[in-house]
């Protein structure tokens, strides 16, 4: 079995979110606790940091994992979805697993595989936790994949767990209410484990008072426990708040004995990219004229980066667009401004929405452009059309950024 074979075959013969939506979805841990005990039960071996919400778990993930590797410490690192290489979903010291690893425990495993009908996700949080067991890390930076109360992930006992914020998306699987969602993601609360909970409503801080009472665990609300932030090498005002929110967590962990100093936590933040090779988060692609693609794909997220394009553009915005099927469009569409030209395009994905009703919808909006087949075409029609005072700006779903990056 080559390396392209083995990708081929957890992308093809087994669903994945990412791909086919809902039906991926499973909705109990028992074939993940099945395959751990299977693989020796490799998430015991290593110390961890259990990192969930709606956004920004990504970015929380990789300012956490810099900070520590500056510390001096080895340092696994878990996150879905991959944009370029599917090796971006375990990193160890920002250095992707090696395509034999990858190659070789779906080759060893297969048969099992096979056997218990595992899913996509199921199979790549085991060959993570393997990898970090055999590799011997200091500690795992393990980002929840969807939810938290039921995602694969959640097998783990980690020294802190972390809730970003709530947000409405995946209500399908979630829940239709910031309290419902804010359940699921209290899942990956752990009896008298500290929990850090980025930023929280009304309604959802009751719900991880209660959670983290029943389970002993001490709850660390930022928005009472951060004041300063340090400087981050990565883009987008949104940074901020993931910045109090991994600074909090890499507090615990230091008052649990972990060497990490202010100086550590300086350089950390400052080279987040250099060290854990994050993309995609408000990354300028180019200038004159400026480009700029982000991940942002739902209310929350796009809501702060529509502001800071704004708040950036200087002359005439171009915007390149594609959205999966899965999301509202009446929450998202108006969202968008008004005044740029827009380019109407799809990933090339199965959940990718029909570009011809994403102009139908969006023109419903007051938002106005032509259509493209590929993510490309539409961009490459944007750079021709630009001059180089107007702003370029790519995003609408994960799937659009990894074809430009």
């Amino acid at each position: 079995m080559t390396y392209k074979e083995a990708i081929d075959w957890l992308f093809v013969q087994l669903p994945m979110y990412q791909k086919v939506g809902k039906s991926a979805f499973k909705a109990d841990l028992h074939n993940i606790e099945k395959l751990a005990k299977y693989l020796g039960n490799p998430e015991t071996k290593f110390k961890s940091v259990h990192v969930a919400g709606t956004n920004g778990k990504g970015s929380t993930s990789h300012m956490i994992a810099s900070v520590l590797q500056e510390a001096g410490y080895k340092v696994g690192l878990y996150t879905s979805p991959h944009l370029k290489d599917f090796r971006e979903r375990i990193r160890i010291n920002g250095a992707m697993a090696s395509q034999d690893f990858v190659t070789d425990f779906v080759k060893q495993h297969q048969i099992f595989f096979k056997e218990n009908k595992l899913s996509f996700f199921e199979m790549t949080v085991g060959m993570a936790f393997q990898y970090f067991a055999s590799a011997e890390v200091d500690i795992a930076i393990i980002e929840v994949g969807l939810g938290g109360r039921l995602d694969s992930t959640n097998i783990i006992r980690p020294e802190v767990s972390v809730i970003t914020n709530i947000g409405f998306d995946h209500v399908a699987i979630l829940g239709d209410t910031l309290k419902k969602i804010a359940s699921e993601k209290a899942g990956v609360i752990k009896k008298e484990v500290p929990c850090v909970i980025g930023r929280a409503t009304k309604e959802t801080k009751e719900v991880f008072k209660e959670v983290g009472k029943k389970n002993n665990s001490p709850i660390y609300f930022v928005a009472n426990e951060v004041k300063s932030v340090y400087v981050t090498d990565l883009g987008g005002d949104y940074q901020k708040e993931n910045i109090k929110t991994a600074f909090k967590a890499l507090d615990i962990l230091k008052n649990k004995g972990w060497n990490v100093t202010d100086d550590h936590f300086k350089r950390g933040f400052s080279k987040v990219s250099i060290n854990t090779g994050l993309m995609g988060r408000w990354q300028v692609l180019g200038e004159e004229p400026l480009i700029v693609c982000d991940t942002a794909h739902n209310e929350d997220g796009l809501k702060l980066v529509m502001k800071q394009v704004e708040k950036t553009v200087k002359a005439g915005l171009h915007i390149v667009i594609g959205i999966v099927v899965d999301k509202d469009l009446e929450v998202i569409l108006p969202l968008f401004p008004k005044g740029a030209t827009y380019y109407f395009t799809k990933p090339n994905n199965k959940r990718a929405l029909p570009v011809g009703e994403l102009q139908m919808k969006a023109n419903g909006f007051g938002l106005f452009g032509e259509t493209f087949d590929s993510v490309k075409e539409a961009f490459f029609e944007a750079q021709k059309n630009a001059n180089k005072l107007d702003m370029i700006y790519v995003g609408g779903s994960t799937f659009v950024v990894s074809e430009i990056i």
